[in-house]
This record gives C-alpha cells, sequence and structure tokens, in this order.
C-alpha cells in the first residue's frame, strides 16, 4: 500500500451483521467566525434506510451533510461510515462510500457528454478500459439515460440532468446517497420518474428536502432537524401528523395535503 493509498474499511467479524451506513455522535461544530450550527447531533442510519432530513432553513442541515464525507471537519462529536470514523485515515474510501447529489445538477456536470462525466469519478479512481464503460452504462441504467450517453448534458431537461447527476454518484457504487433538495423545479412527470428511480436503488439514502409529500412519499422515516439538535425522530408520516410539532420547528404541509391519508413509500 502506498501513502497515499487508505487502509481498507474495517470488516465484520464472521456471523455479525453488517455495521450500519452511518452514525452521528455528538457532532458539535462551530464557523470561524463563531455561528454555532449543530450543538450535539446523534442519529443511526442501518444499511438499506431511506431516511428524510427535514427542518426550518437555517437548522443546520447543510452544515450536517458536509460533516458525512470529511467536507467539513474540527468540530466535537464523531461520524462513522459502515464503520469507519470520518477523518484522514479512511477519507478516499468515505468519499467514495458516501455520494452527494446536488440541488442544483449543473452544479456536478461540467464535461462534453454524459458519458464522460459518468465516466469521470471512476476514471480518476483508476478504473479504465471495459471495466470503467460497463460501470458507467450500469449507471445510467439505474436512472434510465443509457441512450443519452453520447449527448452534451446542456441539451438534456433539468429533470434528465438531475438524473445524470444521481448516475455520476452511482457510478462510484456508494454506500449511502445524500439528495438535496431532490424533487426541486421538476414538473410532475419528472417527479414521479425519479421516485421511481430512488425507490429501486440498492444504495441508504438521506433526503435533504422541505418537500414534505415527496419525503412521505420516498421516506418511511424522518428526522427533524431544529436549532443545530435532532428534535424528532420516527415514522416520516406520524412527525407530519404532529401539528404541534409541525409548527414549533416552522414546517408546513401543502394546503389540504394530509399526511394521515397516504401510506409511506416502502
Amino acid at each position: 500500500m502506498t501513502a497515499s493509498e487508505s487502509p481498507p474499511p474495517p470488516s465484520p467479524e464472521a456471523g455479525e451483521p453488517p455495521p450500519p451506513s452511518l452514525e452521528v455522535a455528538g457532532l458539535a461544530f462551530a464557523y470561524p467566525d463563531g455561528h454555532q450550527a449543530l450543538f450535539g447531533v446523534d442519529f443511526t442510519i442501518g444499511r438499506g434506510e431511506r431516511v428524510a432530513l427535514l427542518g426550518p432553513n437555517g437548522a443546520g442541515k447543510t452544515t450536517l451533510v458536509l460533516h458525512l464525507n470529511g467536507i467539513l471537519t474540527g468540530g466535537a462529536g464523531a461520524v462513522t461510515v459502515a464503520g469507519m470514523p470520518v477523518g484522514k485515515r479512511h477519507m478516499a474510501e468515505i468519499r467514495r462510500r458516501v455520494g452527494i447529489v446536488f440541488q442544483d445538477p449543473d452544479d456536478q456536470l461540467f464535461m462534453p457528454t454524459v458519458r464522460e462525466d459518468v465516466a469521470f469519478g471512476p476514471a480518476a479512481a483508476g478504473m479504465a478500459g471495459a471495466e470503467l464503460e460497463a460501470r458507467v452504462d450500469r449507471a445510467l441504467d439505474q436512472v434510465g439515460m443509457g441512450e443519452f450517453k453520447e449527448r452534451p448534458p446542456h441539451h438534456l431537461s433539468f429533470g434528465q440532468r438531475r438524473r445524470v447527476a444521481v448516475a455520476t454518484v452511482l457510478a462510484m457504487e456508494p454506500e449511502i446517497l445524500v439528495l438535496d433538495e431532490p424533487s426541486s423545479n421538476l414538473d410532475p412527470a419528472s417527479r414521479r420518474e425519479l421516485a421511481d428511480i430512488l425507490r429501486s436503488l440498492d444504495v441508504t439514502v438521506l433526503m435533504v428536502t422541505h418537500d414534505l409529500p415527496y419525503a412521505l412519499e420516498l421516506c418511511p422515516r424522518a428526522l427533524i432537524l431544529s436549532e443545530g439538535v435532532i428534535a424528532a425522530d420516527g415514522p416520516t408520516g406520524r412527525l407530519l401528523a404532529d401539528e404541534d410539532l409541525m409548527r414549533a420547528h416552522r414546517l408546513e404541509l401543502p394546503f389540504g395535503f394530509d399526511p394521515r391519508s397516504v401510506g409511506t413509500g416502502r
């Protein structure tokens, strides 16, 4: 192993269940200007769960997400991904395991063709040839964009670009897919298509969203982050139906929407 390579991730003992996809324990963080964004966040997400992260603007959601793959470090507490503590020792592997899909797909798509965008991550990790092409094809097929492989991304619709952005992350075969406002700016058909794709994926999903009906549709469990702490953790439908809880944390359902009348996506 060279000095630039990460050590192999720890393996569970024979017969033991795999570690949770994500464990956050006592996470607190203040920015250099003194603004305290997180005050001791604790939660665990098991392998294959789909969890919504809800909360008003300024609750600390972005700060929390940026800790999951080591973009932000230096606070108190610990973040563990698939049994590996987030830190320099396992950073390369953790950044492969935690794939973040940004709200604006144009923040992720910068190559001349869809194929080159999806190939970028695996190629940078040393993959080449037939193995790389197979990885690209598999990721594009997962999001229903295989036929657009040679198209320039800027010729695609917004919804198609968002699906390609998801494929760029899936090409790294992540443990956790973190989605920032995945339904924003999508028309109803694109919104439904993306929901079908996300339900079909065999990965752990953490979805940061203000779209509460979408959270209910896709995520059986939700976390409410408010003023830098986890204010609630439970079944999405139960949390959304708690009017006092919603009002206390500045969360509002669309007019006329009753979460008790909708089945949570499983």
